[in-house]
């Protein structure tokens, strides 16, 4: 009756003594034949959980099962590998290594895990907001980052390798890194605040502080590229975008106000300029020049006001986007001149008068000045 009660592991050793055990003969076949089979269970919950996720109802609970049906294969197989390890009587090195093999697999499919979690849920908070798309990928990759350098240093401290001396000289190493990659870095982490905080997206027709202007092609690790009017690209460091003054003529929408300057002798009518002016401006938009909106209708101010040989005034249109302007500009000065030399109303030029005394006339004429 002993022996029917004795231990698992007692009854192993002694089979393990008998003239017929052939210990290399069960490893090679008891242990491939468990891991397959724990394979085929994990593989079997996985389509189960694929199948579940098909009909989920809400995209809470797609979410969950998608990250739920990354975990039967990995879960069973490390299960079957801990129940190998209990069950054979092993040497005790290698049963030794299996364990800190098994503790490290069980690590990293810890971290793995929370790595699904946490990108899921980004990406799932990206589909529901577009404008974090763009933040998304840089992110992701940070956090796999971070999670794969935790579960390396847990291994590694459980296999004994000590990392004091790694982290002293990976401290020391560090700061000469960043030192050499202080402008790198800063451009980066600059680049992400663009792309998070979103003064500009690509295709917004910008102007910075420093003069540069252009439409916004992308925003990368270190610069935002810019294509000019001209065709040509600005690369600005990211670093210099977020601290520079931006005007963006694209946000909140594209159709903007363009006021021009057009001056009047003194002695015109200042309300018949301003109706001449708004009529020039009304047709142009109705002949369909090109960017020149009719609504809101276009306006006439008399300002500036009071120059130092003209009446100076404002007339105000509005325009279907920033590049539009040139076009409207050279257009609508072209037509008003031609209106205000129909309508005999002169566009004056400033001129100067010149006194000399007559000292001064006859020095410039060669002759002795006047002796009183």
């Amino acid at each position: 009756m002993a022996s029917r009660h004795a231990p698992i592991s007692g009854q192993l050793h002694a089979i393990q003594h008998s003239p017929f055990f052939n210990l290399n003969l069960i490893l090679y076949v008891c242990i491939p034949a468990t891991l397959i089979l724990a394979f085929g269970i994990g593989y079997a919950i996985r389509r189960l959980f694929r199948r579940l996720r098909v009909n989920a109802r809400t995209p809470w609970g797609s979410l969950a099962l998608a990250i739920l049906q990354e975990l039967p294969i990995p879960l069973v197989i490390l299960l079957a590998g801990y129940a190998l390890l209990r069950i054979l009587v092993l040497q005790r090195r290698y049963e030794q290594m299996g364990a800190k093999l098994i503790f490290a697999l069980v690590v990293v499919m810890i971290f793995y895990f929370l790595a699904k979690v946490v990108i899921g849920f980004m990406h799932h908070a990206a589909s529901r907001e577009p404008a974090l798309e763009r933040v998304t990928q840089p992110a992701v990759f940070i956090i796999r980052l971070l999670f794969i350098i935790l579960a390396t240093v847990i291994i590694l401290e459980n296999l004994g390798i000590h990392l004091v001396a790694v982290w002293t000289t990976l401290g020391v190493g560090s700061v000469a890194i960043a030192l050499g990659l202080q402008e790198t870095l800063s451009n980066a982490f600059a680049g992400l605040y663009i792309m998070a905080d979103q003064p500009v997206v690509p295709g917004d027709y910008i102007k910075l502080d420093s003069g540069q202007e252009g439409y916004v092609v992308r925003i990368g690790w270190r610069a935002t590229s810019l294509r000019t009017l001209g065709n040509n690209f600005i690369f600005v460091p990211n670093a210099s975008m977020a601290k520079a003054v931006i005007t963006n003529y694209s946000r909140p929408e594209e159709r903007m106000s363009l006021t021009i300057p057009v001056s009047a002798a003194y002695g015109a009518d200042p309300g018949r300029v301003e109706r001449i002016l708004v009529d020039v401006a009304q047709q142009a938009a109705h002949a369909g020049l090109e960017g020149l909106l009719a609504h809101p209708e276009p306006s006439v101010r008399l300002i500036p006001g009071f120059g130092p040989s003209s009446l100076d005034f404002s007339l105000n249109v509005q325009l279907r986007r920033f590049v539009d302007q040139y076009v409207v500009q050279s257009e609508l000065r072209k037509r008003i001149i031609d209106r205000f030399s129909k309508e005999g109303i002169e566009m004056p030029f400033p001129t100067q008068t010149v006194l000399f005394d007559e000292t001064a006339l006859n020095a410039i004429r060669g002759g002795k000045p006047k002796v009183e």
